[in-house]
């Protein structure tokens, strides 16, 4: 008699199981593409108030040009400052 029982709920179990995967799957591993409704249209659209706030891509690059040059220079005299005190050091020792 137990094993019956044992026999159905393990029927019942991957019935359940299996219904829960079939339902979640589409779901998980699929996503629809849904067309964007009124909100968001207008909050995508691009708004003439703005403009005068927004970064242009010239602008951009040679801020980063700049933030390039200056980071080089800075890794350069700490390289150099290093160098210097190592040859100030075997002057030492020589002596």
């Amino acid at each position: 008699m137990a094993f019956l029982l044992n026999k159905s709920t393990l029927a019942s179990h991957f019935r359940s199981t299996s219904q829960n995967t079939q339902d979640s799957v589409p779901l998980s591993r699929r996503r629809f593409h849904v067309q964007p409704g009124l909100r968001e249209k207008a909050l995508l659209a691009e708004d003439s108030a703005l403009k005068p706030f927004k970064s242009y891509k010239q602008s951009v690059k040679k801020l980063r040009k700049v933030g390039d040059v200056l980071t080089i220079v800075v890794v350069a005299g700490c390289v150099y400052e290093i160098y210097v005190k190592a040859a100030v050091r075997e002057e030492t020792r020589k002596q």
